[in-house]
């Protein structure tokens, strides 16, 4: 009885100990992000980054012609294909398909963690894009069509927000660790890919990725943060 308790005990403690561990993690995380975005927003403010960002943007395209980036010709189309997974059309696609699975599935917690993250995360970019109202790239003729301010690159935020919270969902209830593995490693690179292509079409600075990347990771993983204490609080109930 007795080494059965403190067998429990243990186990507990350990448990304990790993989630402190990952909650501390994840508000590093934020506190890392917030720093980069930070850091970003002010060297965009001063300038300092704009040789960085020009002589970027004319690495990607051919020296004798600026309308033609660099690689094979497909490859246009495959960065054009790739950039509308974050766009609003795709996100609300994915959104509502998650959002109906979840409902069937009456897994009401996480449906409401995941519209509060994804409209909260929309509502901040748009804010932060009228009130910084930097101007798109001038210096390469755009690949699409874009009419909204540029910092920070709301696609790329977007990524962040919405892939991450449903790789971390998916992480969840995956029964393998390598499963889990798995769906962290593909909505980073979801997100990834999607702030690259924005910078390849000409469309975004590379500083406007960077903060939007970083804006994104900070308010993925402070609604994750609440959800958690919310959970350990017994508002809610576990997501997993």
């Amino acid at each position: 009885m007795i080494r059965s308790s403190v067998s429990a005990f243990r186990l507990a403690l350990r448990w304990l100990t790993r989630q402190e561990a990952i909650v501390l993690l994840a508000a590093f995380g934020i506190v890392f992000a917030l720093f980069a975005f930070a850091k970003t927003t002010g060297e965009m403010l001063e300038g300092d980054m704009r040789d960085f960002d020009e002589r970027l943007l004319l690495l990607l395209r051919r020296a004798d012609n600026p309308h033609v980036p660099v690689g094979p010709p497909w490859l246009v189309q495959v960065a054009i294909d790739a950039t509308a997974l974050g766009g609003t059309t795709i996100l609300a696609i994915v959104l509502i398909t998650v959002v109906g699975y979840l409902a069937l599935e009456r897994r009401y917690e996480a449906i409401a963690l995941l519209v509060i993250a994804s409209a909260g995360g929309g509502l901040l970019s748009t804010v932060m894009k009228h009130w910084f109202g930097r101007e798109r790239p001038r210096i390469v003729p755009h690949l699409i069509s874009v009419d909204s301010p540029s910092f920070p690159s709301g696609h790329s935020m977007l990524a962040v927000v919405i892939y991450l919270t449903l790789g971390a969902l998916l992480a969840r209830i995956a029964p393998r660790r390598r499963s889990r593995m798995y769906c962290i490693a593909v909505s980073l690179g979801l997100t990834l890919l999607m702030g690259s292509t924005r910078v390849y079409l000409g469309v975004h600075y590379p500083t406007d990725v960077l903060a939007g990347w970083s804006a994104g990771l900070a308010w993925a993983l402070l609604c994750w943060l609440v959800a958690r204490y919310l959970q350990y609080r017994g508002h809610v109930k576990p997501l997993s």
